[in-house]
């Protein structure tokens, strides 16, 4: 061993080989002695060389593509053995979508808006595993939920911030969304109060806050096409005025609100669209206050279709849809500012069904400026349409007039 550079045997009798080559091929057999001698050779073992895989075609580290195109990433690799290339959406759960083609490249088609994020293509054989990674874009979408939100309690106010999410290839613009949590609501009906953020901002100082009062924080990204899903809540509890004077008051008890989801939700399909119904919840031990009802489109992500229905509506006609898709419906309830978790999920296929313009995409359609224009225009034309129908009334009755006069008057006679 001592003429072979970098081998050499451990007390226990193994042998290291630092660097593998073609000088360790072949077949080895270990003799175990002492001063007694031996008691033989052990089976012989062989030593073979594997490569581990090697990435002969890398995918970019940025793909950019619309939303239900097809985008194809390519990843190949050699090694001793074969390596198998496999891919997976970085923080997917359960098995994605996602196709891979003879050439172990990925295929997204049609790419939907949750295909967007971190891919990694992985090789492995029985030397090694390495992977790449690549990021992918999908534009035209509504935008992504913000990340990382946080709040900072200030005297009498918070300063919340947070991470934007991808825009979905349009300007996004954010508001934030809070509202109190106390024992006793005021009124039976407590909304959540929103304020726009600056455009670029990513942060925002919520004033004229109630001191020692918890409160509900959340973040809204919307763009040209409609709004993401809320980001998550997060709770926090402003300062209030330092008092040194008065010993502080005991641990606020725990309020235990106890809200089921609403029940039953079915949809029929009719002339004028599906009618949803459903039954109350079960459980609320505090008013109900309404529900809100939420979609998806051919399995993309959870956005909020209507959000201010009456607590006593126990049913709802949804206009507007598109045609030869795939729906899927589900309500949450809202008492005070408390939310339930969702109801069970129905599922509409608008194949072959009659659509009619929705009243809810109205005012994402036409801006209310544009609406009242549009309105107004409409109004006066109606008011010229009116007068000019009377204008040709009096003068038809005045003509009318004119010539049964001229009969009436005896006609004029030239004697010579």
């Amino acid at each position: 061993l001592s003429q072979l550079p970098g081998w050499s045997v451990r007390p226990d009798g193994s042998i290291v080989i630092a660097t593998g080559n073609d000088d360790a091929l072949g077949l080895y057999r270990c003799t175990p002695y002492n001063s007694y001698g031996t008691a033989g050779e052990s089976r012989p073992t062989r030593v073979l060389l594997k490569d581990p895989p090697a990435f002969t075609v890398r995918p970019k580290e940025e793909y950019f593509q619309e939303v239900g195109r097809e985008l194809v990433i390519p990843c190949a690799a050699h090694g001793d053995p074969p390596p198998t290339i496999t891919w997976l959406k970085v923080g997917s759960v359960g098995k994605s979508s996602a196709q891979v083609d003879g050439n172990s490249s990925l295929v997204l088609h049609p790419l939907i808006k949750e295909q967007h994020g971190v891919w990694e293509c992985t090789a492995a054989n029985q030397v090694a595993t390495v992977t790449t990674a690549t990021s992918v874009h999908v534009l035209g979408t509504s935008p992504h939920a913000v990340t990382n939100v946080s709040v900072l309690p200030l005297l009498l106010a918070a300063n919340i911030s947070w991470e934007p999410g991808f825009d979905g290839g349009y300007f996004q613009r954010f508001s934030v969304w809070y509202t109190p949590l106390v024992r006793y609501p005021p009124r039976a009906h407590h909304d959540w109060v929103s304020l726009s953020v600056p455009a670029g901002a990513q942060h925002l100082l919520v004033e004229n806050l109630q001191p020692d009062t918890t409160y509900q924080f959340s973040v809204l990204a919307q763009n040209k096409l409609g709004s993401g899903p809320f980001s998550q809540i997060v709770t926090s509890v402003p300062r209030g005025f330092p008092v040194t004077t008065v010993p502080p008051e005991p641990p606020a008890m725990t309020v235990h609100v106890f809200l089921s989801p609403p029940r039953a939700l079915t949809a029929n399909e009719t002339v004028r669209g599906v009618l949803l119904r459903w039954d109350p919840p079960a459980r609320a031990s505090v008013a109900l206050s309404g529900y809100a009802l939420e979609l998806r489109q051919d399995k993309g992500g959870w956005e909020v279709l209507e959000r201010s229905i009456p607590g006593t509506d126990t049913q709802l006609l949804v206009p507007g849809l598109i045609k030869d898709a795939f729906y899927e419906f589900r309500l949450v309830a809202f008492a005070g500012s408390y939310i339930s978790d969702p109801s069970n999920t129905v599922n509409v296929s608008t194949a072959g069904m009659e659509v009619y313009p929705s009243r809810t995409q109205l005012p994402e359609l036409l801006p209310q400026p544009v609406l009242a224009g549009v309105i107004g225009g409409i109004c006066f034309l109606s008011v010229a349409v009116i007068f000019s129908t009377m204008a040709a009334c009096i003068m038809n009755r005045r003509r009318a007039a004119r010539v049964r006069k001229r009969r009436q008057d005896p006609p004029l006679v030239f004697s010579p």
